[in-house]
């Protein structure tokens, strides 16, 4: 079981416990080469700097994989690995670490590894070669569904079958915090007019997407499946995703070959990858499907999702008028 108190002072509700310990890419004013850090609390351990230090001493990780600008050669030790070097740094970061010459009591490696959060660059976490989106909650299809097709035809017949998606653009995935330019597109400003004629103009219909990205570190040869029940070890971590969405052109272009131009402008992830195993303790039963499956997606488990709590706050700016 995993230690839950750290020598390392982390604010109460801080979604960056021991528990957690995400993985990301940060550069310092110092060092602006990216390099990977885990998050701790309000701080984050330099990997590279701690490896470079011998803090990997007591373990046999490749700890070449902590010096590159990406966490893609780390994702591709897989799982095993994965696993084996979150339980090392919960152990070192313990209250109780059998290792506290590492780092607890090492003030030297603490001030030139444990640096503050609010004073690191966050890059995105991987190098992206490829881009899929798929459809996971009904309530989420539907509600799209009746924007583009009425409520009678917004579930397509295939919904419950197999898993839909469409693939994006890889290269418009960014991180939080980019700032993201409204597209413009063609548009159709009265869909009962005839003949239907579209004018081009700037996204009047700008959505948000509150997703989960999935990010793989296994590949495989092509034409050659995955089976389902090797699927959960081709999962490196997660992250959230804002698939920004330009409603109003979608609506016109997406007939009959599905989603482009308003899906492909910008996606945003969050920096901090939260490995598979930090959520293993919220794995529950998902709602049940009443349609059975091809025997190829059936899962040997039906505890299949994440019982985790998401929510958007929208902050606009606000310009105040006085007048005397």
């Amino acid at each position: 079981m995993a230690a839950h108190k750290s020598w390392v002072s982390i604010p109460k509700g801080s979604h960056f416990s021991l528990a957690n310990l995400p993985f990301g890419i940060i550069s310092t004013a110092s060092k602006s080469s990216p390099r990977p850090a885990v998050a701790v609390g309000s701080h984050c351990l330099d990997l590279e700097e701690f490896a470079a230090q011998n803090g990997f001493s007591q373990t046999d990780v490749d700890t070449s994989v902590f010096s590159k600008p990406t966490l893609n050669a780390f994702a591709a030790l897989g799982r095993p690995v994965h696993r084996q070097v979150r339980k090392y740094l919960q152990d070192v970061l313990a209250e109780d670490t059998p290792y506290p010459k590492l780092l607890k009591d090492n003030t030297s490696l603490q001030k030139s590894s444990l640096l503050r959060r609010d004073e690191v660059t966050m890059h995105l976490p991987m190098q992206i070669g490829d881009y899929t989106d798929f459809y996971a909650g009904k309530n989420h299809a539907f509600n799209v569904g009746c924007l583009f097709r009425g409520p009678d035809n917004a579930l397509q017949p295939n919904y419950t079958h197999l898993p839909v998606g469409y693939h994006g653009r890889a290269s418009s995935i960014v991180v939080s915090g980019t700032p993201i330019t409204r597209p413009n597109g063609q548009i159709l400003a009265n869909p009962q007019a005839d003949p239907k004629v579209p004018t081009f103009s700037p996204c009047k219909r700008l959505d948000i997407e509150l997703e989960l990205g999935a990010f793989l570190c296994k590949d495989n040869n092509m034409g050659t499946p995955v089976p389902i029940s090797e699927a959960a070890d081709s999962i490196f971590g997660l992250v959230l995703l804002n698939d920004w969405s330009a409603r109003d052109i979608q609506a016109w272009e997406y007939v009959p070959l599905g989603p482009f131009n308003a899906k492909n402008f910008g996606s945003t992830i969050s920096p901090w990858v939260v490995l598979v195993d930090a959520l293993e303790p919220f794995r529950c039963k998902g709602i049940e499907n009443q349609t059975e499956l091809l025997p190829y997606l059936q899962e040997q488990s039906n505890e299949n999702v994440y019982n985790i709590k998401l929510q958007v706050d929208l902050t606009r700016k606000f310009s105040v008028l006085s007048s005397t």
